[in-house]
C-alpha cells in the first residue's frame, strides 16, 4: 500500500493550494481518507476526512469554510482544497487511508489502523 501526497508549497496569506493524495495497493472505496497536519511546536491536528464509499465529509472547526475535501474514486485520489490560507496553516500535511471514522460534527480522528504518506509541506508567509 502506498500513499503519495503532492501539491504543497509556499504561498502568501490569503492564497490557495490544492493538495492531492493518491493511493495504491488497497481497495480505495472501502476506507476513510483523512488529512492531518503537524507544525513545529504544535499538536498534530486532524483537518478533514472523507468516507470514500459515499463521499460524505467532515472538516475541523479551525478550517471550516476555508478548506474542502473531495475524492475521485476512479483515480484513487483525495484532494484538499485550501483557500484563504493563514500563517497558522503552515505545517506538513499528511494523508492517511484506513478504517477510521468520519462523521460530520465530530473531531477528525485517525483512531484505528491505516496507512500514511510521507507528507507535503505547506508554508504560508508574506
Amino acid at each position: 500500500v502506498q500513499l503519495v501526497e503532492s501539491g504543497g508549497g509556499s504561498v502568501q496569506p490569503g492564497g490557495s493550494l490544492r493538495l492531492s493524495c493518491v493511493a495504491s495497493g488497497l481497495t480505495f472505496d472501502d476506507y476513510v481518507t483523512v488529512w492531518f497536519r503537524e507544525a513545529p511546536g504544535k499538536e498534530r491536528e486532524g483537518v478533514a476526512c472523507i468516507n470514500n464509499n459515499d463521499g460524505s465529509t467532515n472538516t475541523a472547526d479551525s478550517v471550516q469554510g476555508r478548506f474542502a475535501i473531495s475524492g475521485d474514486n476512479v483515480k484513487n485520489t483525495v484532494y484538499l482544497q485550501m483557500s484563504r490560507l493563514k500563517s497558522e496553516d503552515t505545517a506538513v500535511y499528511s494523508c492517511g487511508l484506513g478504517n477510521y471514522q468520519c462523521a460530520s460534527g465530530t473531531q477528525v480522528s485517525d483512531v484505528g489502523w491505516g496507512y500514511w504518506g510521507k507528507g507535503t509541506p505547506v508554508t504560508v508567509s508574506s
